[in-house]
């Protein structure tokens, strides 16, 4: 079973407190959730922190209303932004049976499946993490697993802005470029419609059946053993 929660346009911090709370649950219960969202404008570095990838500070992105978190995923610096669908799979138990390689690697079947449901050939290529067109990223991914659960996941292009792609070096490819759905097709893509493609790949992918989170993980006064209701305010104004 996977259990989903969609927050709708997020900040990156807090959906991240949201994961982390969850990561807690999924640990401590052996369950799966998969949590999707889209973020406000944000570029994130993994855990080995390449500065280097960064073609503005800190405080210029901050100008340009882009924040800049340092996260514990694999992978170098990004760019999220409105028109991303970001898909954070929370799993213990499904992420045991594939093991680390093979869950990236049906993250990345996922990304392709919807693509092409939108009539865009995407493809993954050896030695390069996500799924390109061409020479063009479409789609990132980039976990950290903890504890026998993972944490973050994978990003699709969809009706995204590219320009603030120029201020990074994306995941420290310099000789590739940066492409969404909208590009490549004609015309903008219904946010909801892909949503809906990407669970209904989660479950195919992973060969479970997906529900909606149950209302009492995130709401309600009282605490559980699990840790995650930590966190149930957050969870709760993000799941309204």
């Amino acid at each position: 079973m996977i259990y989903m929660a969609n927050l709708g346009l997020s900040d990156y911090r807090q959906a991240l407190r949201v994961q982390r709370a969850l990561h807690a649950h999924c640990r401590a219960t052996g369950e799966n959730v998969l949590v999707l969202t889209q973020h406000y404008p944000v570029v994130t570095l993994g855990y080995r922190r390449p500065r280097e990838q960064l073609w503005l500070s800190a405080a210029e992105l901050a100008e340009k209303g882009i924040s800049l978190v340092e996260v514990e995923r694999g992978g170098g610096a990004t760019y999220h932004g409105p028109g991303q669908l970001v898909a954070y799979p929370i799993f213990s138990s499904l992420l045991r049976k594939c093991g680390v390689r093979d869950f990236v690697a049906r993250l990345e079947e996922i990304m392709c499946r919807v693509s092409r449901s939108f009539g865009v050939a995407a493809t993954r290529q050896p030695g390069l993490p996500g799924v390109w067109v061409g020479a063009r990223k479409l789609g990132t991914v980039g976990i950290a697993v903890r504890r026998g659960a993972s944490l973050h996941g994978c990003a699709l292009n969809v009706n995204l802005d590219l320009r603030p792609f120029a201020f990074i070096v994306p995941c420290g490819l310099t000789d590739r470029g940066v492409t969404s759905l909208e590009q490549e097709s004609e015309g903008p893509i219904p946010l909801p419609e892909a949503e809906q493609r990407t669970w209904l790949s989660f479950a195919e992918v992973f060969a479970a059946d997906v529900q909606e989170i149950p209302a009492e993980w995130c709401g309600g006064e009282r605490e559980t053993s699990t840790g995650v209701l930590d966190y149930q305010r957050s969870v709760a104004a993000l799941l309204k």
